[in-house]
């Protein structure tokens, strides 16, 4: 019993550890950007408001957390896509793509932002590295989340002297989930999207 109870106190301490970490990074300033959750917010409801289309990518773990914003999107009653589904449409004028470069740049993200804007689409890039990122010169908006990527991640473990409870990306993927939620809740607000009108879009084929 007293095993059980010091994995469990180690367990909510290490939870809470985490938290402290990702909550710490919606403290930090954006300056010049915008909030990234009042952007997201902005665009997101300009795109449903001209019934234009939602594409998502991202790569790794980032892409994981785009695709799970993905889903809350549609559940939203937007058309939300996941670049390289079979079903993705084309993007058009009255469209957004939403892309992930944490570290700043990844070949694939580079590529598709500048597919996306040679057809008129508008491009919404998240990424930690504002300034120096490969991405930026494509997106239309930046959304600054200010968190340790791998990027940077050898810096700050030098200088920590430990293993990291965060390695890698983690802060910033995390920082993308928690970040995608509060999203999803005020987007809701703003579109009206009452609870079970968001729960009658979820599938019934599982």
């Amino acid at each position: 019993m007293a095993s059980n109870s010091g994995s469990i106190s180690q367990g909510a301490s290490m939870a809470t550890e985490i938290c402290t970490q990702i909550a710490s990074i919606f403290s930090k300033p954006t300056h010049p950007y915008p909030p990234p959750l009042d952007l997201l917010v902005t665009e997101l409801a300009s795109v449903a408001s001209q019934n234009g289309r939602v594409f998502l990518y991202g790569v790794g773990r980032e892409g994981l957390m785009l695709k799970a914003l993905c889903m809350r999107l549609f559940h939203l009653g937007l058309s939300a896509h996941f670049v390289f589904d079979m079903t993705t449409p084309p993007i058009a004028a009255a469209d957004l793509l939403i892309a992930s470069a944490g570290p700043g740049g990844f070949s694939t993200v580079d590529a598709l932002c500048a597919v996306a804007r040679y057809h008129g689409g508008r491009v919404l890039l998240l990424t930690a590295q504002p300034e120096t990122g490969s991405c930026v010169k494509h997106a239309n908006v930046v959304a600054y989340v200010a968190a340790q990527t791998m990027a940077d991640d050898a810096d700050v473990a030098e200088d920590a002297k430990s293993r990291p409870l965060l390695p890698m990306g983690s802060v910033y993927e995390g920082a993308l989930f928690v970040l995608f939620e509060m999203v999803v809740y005020k987007l809701g607000e703003a579109l009206g999207e009452t609870p079970d009108a968001v729960r009658s879009r979820h599938t019934n084929l599982e």
